[in-house]
């Protein structure tokens, strides 16, 4: 059970308004992440690329927000909030305005790669200022909130890139963004305080490097083996993904070795990995890992299975996520409220494994799906999933002294991240397998074979979400039988 506080400790208004200003950023960051899927068609048509080149918008993307979410700890460190929140809104307008304006497709690569680093730079802030500023016994409500932006986000993107392009230009969303930034940098910078001195903290240039190059040739590796694997099933050329893949898995692997050796050996190291030494703290971080990887790649799967196996349109695919993806956010803070009054182990157990009821029951009706039993399943899945995995980072970090908190902070958020990138990647390798060889889009055969893909990919979903559930529950038994031995002494 958590500790005992009076429950009429009150949350400061400034600390709502910095919550609300960093969380309305973050927000936008992640929701042009998955926007940008929706625009695919319209990018390849106006800058004459292919499938493969276009889904460099989204990847370098993902590339970045990875590569910048470690150094989060060393940034609290070193700089105030508000530079740090300055920071961030510089790097969001830029890059919306190139955005805006550019007319070859190297500078939008440019310009999500500026937008990936300051919402790699947002998203931890946030959590950051609510586990450092919250009242003890408002803690997971306030969790919750924050859970709120990581879980709508990327849910609501495809329908309101689908909404927006309908009648607009694609380049309006970035339009919109601008104001939206510039009214929560008013509201951060009159409300964010600094509750803690910044520090002389160093940062190893070979900690860095390494660190960045092994985030990013795991994920390159994830996106290209996906590319490989469909390539070689559809009878196509491999050499080329193939060798980007090996080469990519090998840099991450080796780079990451380097950068624990080094971070155990540093004095001030980027990352203090050492509270994943609890195994308690480790099986949370796996469960966080694992996910949002179902839970970021479900958005993916339900549009194109829709689509290319019902034959929706876009704006009625993207829409079938929004009920859950708005319940779910809605509640989440309820989550949250729940983990304040009755502890970890029920808010998160019951709600996600009811969760998984929903993957589970798109399994079973995989070949005769319709666009309202898609929404009604996820429905399932995002309410629930929302409601307990908004409590698993403050379960995780609930026994992590508070000076390593925003090192465990960056570590949960870099593992959803990277789940996030690995279950796009994983489950579109599934699709495509299953496509591979059905003729053309449009057809009897192809609807059938992405109805196939469908539920190879909704079984997946349910084991990754077993083993997710079972990190979980065999970190409660951990705590539980510390607190068993600790009592009796």
């Amino acid at each position: 059970m958590p500790e005992q506080h009076s429950d009429n400790e009150k949350i400061p208004v400034r600390l709502i308004g910095a919550i609300v200003a960093v969380g309305s950023l973050a927000f936008i960051g992640i929701l042009t992440e998955t926007v940008m899927t929706v625009l695919f068609p319209a990018l390849m048509r106006e800058f004459h690329v292919d499938t493969a080149t276009v889904q460099w918008i989204t990847t370098i993307y993902l590339l970045s927000v990875a590569a910048t979410m470690p150094i989060s700890s060393f940034l609290k460190r070193r700089f105030t909030l508000k530079t740090i929140f300055l920071a961030a809104v510089i790097l969001a307008i830029i890059g919306s305005l190139i955005m805006i304006f550019a007319q070859a497709f190297p500078l939008l690569i440019v310009a999500r790669i500026i937008q990936g680093i300051g919402s790699g730079v947002a998203t931890p802030l946030m959590i950051n200022i609510i586990l450092e500023q919250s009242p003890r016994t408002k803690i997971g409500r306030l969790m919750g909130v924050g859970s709120l932006v990581i879980t709508v986000a990327p849910a609501i993107g495809p329908t309101v890139g689908g909404a927006v392009t309908t009648v607009l230009p694609w380049r309006a969303i970035f339009v919109i963004a601008i104001p939206l930034v510039l009214l929560a940098a008013v509201i951060g910078l009159k409300c964010i305080e600094q509750k803690t001195p910044t520090e002389a903290a160093y940062l190893d240039p070979v900690q860095l490097g390494s660190i960045i190059l092994a985030l990013v040739g795991l994920v390159l590796a994830l996106n290209q083996g996906g590319v490989t694997v469909s390539a070689a099933v559809a009878g196509g050329s491999v050499a080329h993904s193939g060798a980007i893949a090996i080469i990519s898995l090998i840099v991450g692997v080796g780079m990451l070795i380097v950068f624990a050796l080094t971070s155990k050996r540093a004095f001030s190291p980027l990352l203090r990995l050492g509270i994943l030494k609890d195994p308690a703290v480790l099986l949370h971080a796996c469960a966080y890992l694992l996910l949002p990887l179902v839970a970021i790649g479900y958005g993916y799967v339900i549009t194109n299975v829709s689509q290319l196996s019902l034959g929706t349109t876009a704006f009625v695919a993207g829409s079938l996520v929004l009920p859950g993806a708005l319940i779910g956010a809605a509640c989440a803070p309820l989550g949250g409220w729940f983990y304040d009054k009755f502890g970890a182990v029920k808010p998160i157990l019951i709600p996600i494994g009811i969760a998984i009821v929903g993957p589970v029951l798109m399994l079973i009706f995989s070949m005769r799906l319709t666009p309202v039993l898609l929404a009604g399943f996820y429905f399932i899945f995002g309410l629930f999933y929302a409601v307990g995995n908004a409590n698993v980072m403050t379960s995780g970090l609930s026994e992590v002294s508070p000076e390593f908190k925003p090192d465990g902070n960056a570590i949960f958020n870099t593992c959803l991240q990277f789940g996030g990138a690995a279950g796009t990647a994983l489950f579109s390798t599934i699709l495509s397998v299953a496509q591979a060889g059905a003729g053309e889009e449009g057809t009897a055969e192809f609807a059938h074979a992405t109805a196939v893909g469908g539920a190879w990919t909704f079984a997946a979903m349910t084991i990754i979400c077993l083993i997710g559930w079972g990190c979980l529950a065999a970190a409660f038994h951990i705590r539980t039988a510390r607190k068993r031995v600790q009592s009796s002494l």
